[in-house]
């Protein structure tokens, strides 16, 4: 049985949800406010938080940020702004998953189940080790040989992501799908910016790389360069 926070101002929504996921079989809480919101998720310690941005104290997007500093819990934003860059911008700034109004009870759980299935694949594995690189999933601490790297929410999931795959080609199209939570990829350069930071961090570059390898027109890989 998993627990789940809702985070939504409107009664007849927040009830839908409420119902939807209670009948499901998880312990649901709920708040129709940001920081009702925010202190509930510190006081209940949910599995996973459903949060819509239109709340009336904060914005959603706020309250996010509030959320990643105080919690690593999964975040699935409920929002009505179905447009690719704000999407794109909140799934950079923490969010895990997300789903667009109107949604129904049964749409939500698949995306609840989804998210719990990746975080205990996560915690089956949860230290990861490719040459000098050491990832812990649990902890989110990435070490290359004594150092600790200073990556952000998005650069540690991708890397994480690929070091689960180690010497596996993966597709621009998969990292869309499970890092960024993307079911499409185009033109958008998010990808080859998080690439970029990365590879600065590890130490190398895309003409002399050592971890991350590009294959041109099929994706990327990471690699032991020993």
């Amino acid at each position: 049985m998993s627990s789940v926070f809702v985070i939504e101002d409107e009664h007849q929504i927040r009830e839908l949800a409420v119902r939807a996921l209670a009948e499901a079989g998880h312990v649901v809480w709920s708040d129709a406010t940001a920081l009702g919101g925010l202190q509930g998720v510190i006081e209940n310690a949910p599995d996973i938080v459903v949060l819509d941005l239109g709340l009336p104290d904060l914005d959603g997007s706020e309250l996010l940020r509030m959320l990643r500093s105080v919690s690593d819990v999964p975040v699935i934003i409920a929002t009505a702004r179905n447009d690719e860059a704000e999407i794109v911008r909140l799934l950079d700034a923490g969010a895990d998953e997300y789903v667009v109004k109107p949604y129904s009870g049964a749409e939500l759980e698949a995306r609840i189940r989804a998210l719990l299935r990746r975080a205990e694949a996560g915690g089956k594995q949860s230290k990861l080790e490719v040459g000098e690189l050491r990832i812990n999933l649990r902890s989110r601490v990435a070490e290359m040989g004594a150092d600790v790297l200073e990556l952000n929410r998005k650069e540690f999931d991708l890397l994480s992501f690929l070091a689960t795959r180690v010497g596996e080609v993966v597709s621009r199209q998969e990292l869309y799908a499970e890092v960024w939570r993307q079911p499409y990829g185009g033109a958008d350069k998010t990808i080859d910016v998080h690439l970029s930071w990365l590879r600065r961090k590890l130490g190398e570059t895309a003409a002399e790389p050592r971890y991350l390898h590009t294959v041109r027109g099929v994706g990327v890989k990471l690699v032991d360069p020993g």
